[in-house]
C-alpha cells in the first residue's frame, strides 16, 4: 500500500513538473516573439515625408493605455513601412501617416468627434481602422476590437496638439 502511494506521487509530481516546464517554455517563447521586430506590410503611403506626419510622429506618446494596460513603442522590423509607429506586443496598435484619403470618406459618412478630431471608423475583421479626415494628413490608427478607448483619446489629443484642424476634402 505505501509503496502504490509513493508511486502515485511520484508520477503525479512527475505530471506537475512537465506542466510547468511547458508553461514556462510558451510563455518565453512568446514573450520573446512579441518584443522583437513587429514585422507589418507597406502600404501606400505617398505623403509619409509631408511636414505633418514629421510633426504627429515625433509628438506621439511612447507609451499608449488600453484597457488598463500600457502598451509601449515596437520597434519595426526592416524594411519598415514609412511613417509608421506600432504600441504593444499580441495585438499591436498602429499608426500610419500620409496615406491617401480614404474612399469610405464621402459626405454622408459617419464621424466621430474625440477630443476636438474628427475620426472615421472602418470596421475590420478583429480590428478597427480610425482615420484622422480634418488635419492637413490623414493618418488611421488601426486598433483591435479588444482595445479600450484610450489609444484613440490619447491619439487625438496628440493630434489636437499638433495639427491644425481643415475642412473635410471628398475629392
Amino acid at each position: 500500500m505505501v509503496l502504490v502511494t509513493a508511486a502515485a506521487l511520484a508520477v503525479a509530481l512527475a505530471v506537475a513538473v512537465a506542466v510547468f516546464a511547458l508553461t514556462l517554455r510558451s510563455e518565453d517563447s512568446t514573450d520573446s516573439a512579441d518584443s522583437g521586430p513587429l514585422p507589418l506590410v507597406p502600404v501606400p503611403a505617398p505623403f509619409a515625408t509631408a511636414a505633418g506626419c514629421t510633426t504627429l510622429l515625433s509628438a506621439v506618446p511612447t507609451e499608449l493605455t488600453s484597457n488598463g494596460t500600457s502598451l509601449k513603442v515596437r520597434t519595426l522590423a526592416d524594411p519598415a513601412p514609412p511613417a509608421t509607429v506600432a504600441w504593444g506586443s499580441a495585438d499591436p496598435l498602429v499608426l500610419r501617416c500620409g496615406l491617401d484619403r480614404p474612399p469610405e470618406l464621402t459626405p454622408t459618412a459617419a464621424l466621430r468627434l474625440v477630443n476636438k478630431v474628427q475620426w472615421l471608423q472602418v470596421p475590420g475583421d478583429g480590428s478597427s481602422t480610425w482615420y484622422v479626415v480634418d488635419r492637413e494628413v490623414y493618418a488611421a490608427l488601426t486598433v483591435p476590437d479588444s482595445a479600450g478607448t484610450g489609444p484613440l483619446q490619447q491619439i487625438s489629443d496628440t493630434v489636437a496638439a499638433k495639427l491644425p484642424p481643415r475642412p473635410l476634402r471628398f475629392s
